[in-house]
């Protein structure tokens, strides 16, 4: 048999007060009461915890991400953060920017490592994203899916705006040969540099000459 509470002790499980909860059982927002031979309300804990959750839900921030992959694109960086800004203030919700510099393929940058803390400890109500792939280029539905698990609404700006399949298929082929030829020759490296450049723009021409046959 669950624990029956009194209506002060239903008010402190929540974070509410008493009136509160007598505004909300005459609203009909899911809370029930008992009554005693004495005509004393008495609640049930577990049909309480269930407006716990949703109560801490409604209560939590909003956490907007940003992330570009090089140094030269921190003035994208910039521009996200600012569309971030806008829209989180623009709909009166409380937030917080986390931005990254560094590869969708890497996991360990520290931005998304705070964001996936954040998650895991129901901290955030909502996640905030100008696109998908500025999570991460691969796994982003498995955050997504963890977010829904959580109560996490998950905001994605420009979600009507994607890549064609070829755009797609040509930016992930640049980001794996980019990481993977960073780490054999060194980051900063001229013969780095030199590759992807090449690399670059033989996506850019294959991607010219996909728009020019469709």
């Amino acid at each position: 048999m669950s624990k029956l509470l009194t209506i002060r002790e239903a008010a402190n499980l929540l974070g509410v007060s008493p009136q509160t909860i007598r505004r909300w059982e005459r609203e009909g927002k899911g809370i029930v009461c008992q009554r005693t031979p004495g005509k004393q309300r008495r609640y049930d804990v577990s049909l309480l915890r269930p407006q716990r959750r949703l109560i801490k839900q409604q209560n939590r921030p909003t956490l907007a991400y940003a992330r570009v992959s090089s140094h030269d694109q921190k003035e994208d960086l910039l521009r996200q953060e600012k569309m971030l800004e806008m829209f989180c203030s623009s709909n009166g919700w409380t937030f917080e920017i986390l931005s990254d510099l560094g590869s969708g393929m890497n996991y360990h940058k520290k931005g998304l490592r705070k964001l996936l803390q954040k998650i895991l400890n129901e901290d955030i109500g909502r996640l905030v994203l100008t696109h998908k792939d500025r999570l991460l280029r691969f796994g982003a539905e498995l955050i997504f899916a963890l977010c829904e698990e959580r109560g996490i609404e998950v905001v994605l700006i420009n979600q009507g705006s994607e890549s064609t399949f070829e755009e797609e298929l040509a930016a992930d082929v640049l980001e794996i040969i980019t990481v993977f030829s960073a780490r054999l020759y060194g980051s900063r490296s001229r013969k780095n540099k030199k590759l992807i450049q090449n690399l670059s723009e033989a996506v850019l021409d294959a991607q010219q000459s996909s728009k020019a046959t469709n």
